[in-house]
């Protein structure tokens, strides 16, 4: 694994690539991953120039095989008892998770990724993949209680949250400009672009 890699690892890259992997098809990468956030600076049909959110300009290769992701804005009403999603949270003092973003799983990707594990989009972020179990009124927005194989959150959902899906695309989906989240690895010491998620006429991934 290069430096590059060693250095950037996300802590949990992996379980998001498990999030995926039904839009994947069968096929696990043999090395560690990465997840990358930014914007688009450059494109050609075999390489992509990322700027990083930290201000880094990353040039990857993108594998033959590229997965692309649209992600797409839903609304919250959308969100019900029954339904399969992951949410980015920040823990809160009393035990509650609150929502930075919602992800509404189509019925083919349930159950991946399922619990409640760190996130290595904030400092203290959380990532919770479960079953809503219920949902109610709160002072500031919704309150979701999920549960998943080997427990249960409490999650408020301000009304700012956006909440978003997911389904499969190509490459014509990707744009200079656009903002996107690469899951890459080290393929032959070359940083290479497996999966690719972005929005559509301008709207970003939450994370």
């Amino acid at each position: 694994m290069t430096s590059f890699f060693r250095a950037r690892r996300a802590t949990f890259g992996l379980a998001l690539c498990a999030a995926l992997a039904p839009l994947a098809g069968r096929g696990q990468p043999a090395s560690p991953t990465v997840r990358l956030r930014g914007t688009i600076e450059a494109l050609t049909p075999t390489r992509v120039t990322l700027r990083e959110r930290s201000g880094e300009r990353i040039e990857l290769a993108l594998a033959p095989n590229l997965v692309v992701t649209e992600v797409y804005p839903v609304t919250l009403a959308e969100v019900r008892a029954g339904s399969f999603i992951g949410v980015g949270a920040l823990p809160q003092a009393d035990g509650s998770q609150r929502a930075i973003a919602v992800t509404l799983f189509p019925e083919a990707m349930r159950g991946t990724g399922e619990g409640h594990r760190p996130f290595d989009f904030l400092p203290q972020s959380t990532m919770t993949n479960a079953t809503v179990a219920d949902v109610a009124a709160a002072a500031d927005g919704r309150k979701l209680v999920v549960k998943y194989k080997d427990g249960e959150k409490t999650i408020v959902v301000p009304p700012e949250v956006p909440i978003v899906s997911l389904r499969p695309a190509d490459r014509a989906l990707l744009v200079v400009g656009g903002a996107v989240a690469i899951t890459a690895q080290s393929i032959d010491g070359q940083p290479t672009a497996q999966r690719i998620s972005a929005g559509r006429g301008g709207f970003a991934p939450p994370y």
